[in-house]
C-alpha cells in the first residue's frame, strides 16, 4: 500500500452534478493503533481508492516535543486531540482514564450542534468512553450535549461479546459497529459523523509486528469497505458531498511496535488519509497533525464558530481556502 510513503496523491476532478449545492456530509474513522510503516506494506484496496481519490500522507500526533504541549501518545488523549482541535495541556486528558477533561475547549461535536442545533449527529464505537467522557454526552459542562445516534457500548456486554485472551471479541464488535455506521449512513445520512474501531490496536499491544497485525489491518479495510460504500450510494443516488477523513490515534515503538505512549518517532508518526479533492499540498505534508483534523471538518462544513474557540485551536485546516 502507498509505495511512495510519504508523497500525497491527487486527483483534481471538477465536480458539478446538478448547478446547485450540494448537501455536505463528513465522516471520520480511527482506526487505532497502526503505524504507518504497517499500513503501507498491507494489501488495504480500500484504503487505496479513498486515497487515490484525494490523498495520504504520513502526519504526527504528541504535540511539541519538549515543549509545553507535549501529549502523551495514548489513545484517548489522541481521540480528545482530534474532536478539541488542541493538544493535553488544553483539553487535559492524559491518560485513558480520562479524569478531568476540560470542556471549555468544546468538541466539534459541540461546535456543529451549537452552530446548527437541528443538524444530525452519529457516533459508531467500540468503546462507550468516547461518547460519554470524552464528548461529555448530557453533562452541563458541555451544554448538554445530545447525539442523534449512539451505537456504542457492547464492551460492556460479555455475555453477547466475552471476553478473550485473543481479543476476538474485538473484532466481532468492530464488525457489528462498521456494518451498523454503512447502515445508518446509507438510509439516515448523519451530517457529522464518528466510528471508532479498536481490534488493531489490542492486537498490535499482544502481537506486535507480525502476521496477526496484518491480518488485523486487512480486516480493518474491509471494515472501511462497507462505510465507504455506503457513501458512494449516497452522493450517487442523493447528489450529496462526502468528505471522509481516516486515521490513527498514535504509531507504536520500535523495533518490535507492541507499545506507545511515549515520544519517540515511531510512536509520534501518525498517518491520515481522504478522499478531499481540495487538499492543501503545503500543510497537507509531513507537518500535518492530529489537531488538524478540527479545523478541516469546520472549514468543509462550513461550521459558524465562535472566535473564542478558534483562537484556542492548535491546528489549521488542511483544505484549501476559497
Amino acid at each position: 500500500m502507498f509505495k511512495a510513503a510519504i508523497v500525497c496523491i491527487f486527483v483534481f476532478l471538477g465536480l458539478n452534478l446538478s448547478g446547485f449545492a450540494q448537501q455536505k456530509k463528513f465522516i471520520f474513522i480511527i482506526l487505532d493503533g497502526i503505524p504507518a510503516s504497517e499500513l503501507e506494506r498491507v494489501d488495504t484496496p480500500n484504503l487505496d481508492q479513498i486515497a487515490v481519490i484525494g490523498g495520504y500522507v504520513r502526519a504526527y500526533t504528541g504535540g511539541e516535543k519538549g515543549g509545553n504541549s507535549e501529549t502523551p501518545t495514548i489513545s484517548a488523549v489522541g481521540y480528545n486531540s482530534l474532536l478539541t482541535g488542541t493538544w493535553a495541556n488544553k483539553h487535559n486528558v492524559w491518560d485513558n482514564d480520562i479524569k478531568a477533561p476540560n470542556y471549555s475547549y468544546w468538541s466539534i461535536f459541540r461546535l456543529m450542534r451549537e452552530a446548527r442545533p437541528a443538524s444530525k449527529l452519529a457516533i459508531f464505537s467500540t468503546w462507550e468512553d468516547n461518547r460519554t467522557k470524552l464528548l461529555g454526552e448530557g453533562m452541563r459542562e458541555t451544554g448538554n450535549l445530545k447525539l442523534d445516534i449512539v451505537f456504542d457500548g457492547f464492551e460492556k456486554d460479555t455475555l453477547r461479546f466475552p471476553h478473550d485472551s485473543e481479543k476476538e471479541y474485538l473484532n466481532k464488535i468492530d464488525n457489528l459497529v462498521s456494518f451498523e455506521a454503512a447502515h445508518v449512513l446509507k438510509t439516515q445520512s448523519p451530517d457529522l459523523s464518528w466510528v471508532y474501531l479498536e481490534y488493531t490496536d489490542a492486537i498490535g499491544h499482544r502481537y506486535g509486528k507480525s502476521q496477526q497485525f496484518s491480518e488485523a489491518i486487512e480486516i480493518a479495510d474491509q471494515q472501511v469497505g462497507k462505510i465507504w460504500e455506503a457513501i458512494q450510494y449516497r452522493e450517487k443516488s442523493f447528489g450529496e458531498e462526502w468528505l471522509i477523513w481516516i486515521t490513527t490515534d498514535h504509531g507504536r515503538k520500535t523495533p518490535d511496535l507492541k507499545d506507545h505512549g511515549g515520544q519517540s518517532d515511531s510512536e509520534r508518526e501518525i498517518w491520515m488519509l481522504t478522499n478531499a479533492k481540495n487538499l492543501n499540498s503545503h500543510f497537507f505534508s509531513g507537518n500535518a497533525s492530529m489537531v488538524d483534523i478540527l479545523p478541516t471538518i469546520v472549514h468543509f462544513l462550513e461550521i459558524n464558530t465562535p472566535e473564542e474557540q478558534m483562537k484556542n485551536w492548535d491546528g489549521r485546516t488542511l483544505l484549501k481556502k476559497k
